[in-house]
């Protein structure tokens, strides 16, 4: 990976990148040039990222964001039909920045009697979210994955885990709505589901991100992400890394909402 980088630089392939969003696309490119995972590369920030020790910068923009989004509930609402509707963008924040506004929202649609949760528009979020979101869509404690890594750590299970209080459960309707942009532990949430015949996947087909990654801060707007591991889904023992999660029901974004309303009111 260093000697690619040096080899673009050496042949002025970075020189006229004088934006770093500019650079960000550049480098990526290259970096996903040696093994196709999309989680390798350099993001650009919008907004800068604080020069803290460690990953602390990231979080606190991230922590930033979150307030600022409302813990990642962008929309909740009872449809016609007692159909719950739960829109989660543009992340799913760690539980320690979005356990409260997640509850909240998952309370409201506990006893709608279908649920279409949005994922259109989410890019990823934390793995413990996922389950957190899960434990509410299931009746039992459920294995979601076991992710094994490469430097010698032990693999990890992720199960759901308990939740208080009234939950939609495992029995009535679901829908996950897609597009080409859900990326990430958004699809993770969606393959999860679908792959434990929970919930029926409607719209596009995701972008092909399953590894875990490390950020790390280089520049006010730039953050070099790198992948730690590799899951494995219990029912599949494989995961959605390059193909995506492929919809039950295939259809343009804009119209999955749609498509999923049909498709429940059968």
């Amino acid at each position: 990976m260093r000697l690619l980088l040096a080899e673009g630089r050496a042949a002025g392939e970075y020189r006229e990148a004088r934006d770093p969003s500019v650079l960000a696309e550049l480098v990526a490119g290259d970096l996903q040039s040696l093994n196709g995972d999309l989680h390798l590369r350099l993001k650009h920030r919008v907004e800068a990222i604080p020069a803290l020790p460690g990953d602390a910068g990231l979080m606190e923009a991230m922590a930033r964001e979150a307030r600022e989004r409302f813990g990642g509930v962008a929309r909740v609402e009872r449809l016609d039909g007692n159909v719950g509707f739960l829109e989660l963008r543009p992340l799913l924040y760690p539980l320690s920045m979005a356990a409260d506004q997640l509850s909240a929202a998952l309370r409201l649609v506990a006893d709608a009697e279908a649920l279409i949760i949005d994922l259109r528009q989410n890019r990823g979020g934390d793995p413990a979210t996922v389950a957190f979101v899960c434990a509410h869509l299931f009746d039992e404690p459920t294995h979601l994955h076991t992710m094994h890594f490469g430097d010698g750590t032990p693999p990890r299970q992720s199960w759901t885990p308990f939740v208080p209080g009234p939950v939609f459960g495992g029995e009535k309707p679901l829908a996950v709505l897609t597009g080409a942009t859900t990326f990430s532990g958004a699809e993770e949430l969606a393959y999860d589901l679908q792959r434990h015949g929970r919930a029926t996947v409607v719209g596009e087909r995701t972008g092909g991100g399953a590894h875990p990654r490390e950020g790390f801060r280089i520049h006010p707007h730039l953050e070099v992400t790198v992948p730690t591991g590799r899951p494995g889904h219990p029912v599949s023992g494989t995961n959605w890394e390059g193909a995506g999660v492929v919809p039950d029901l295939e259809t343009a974004a804009g119209e999955a909402l749609a498509a999923a309303l049909t498709r429940l009111a059968r």
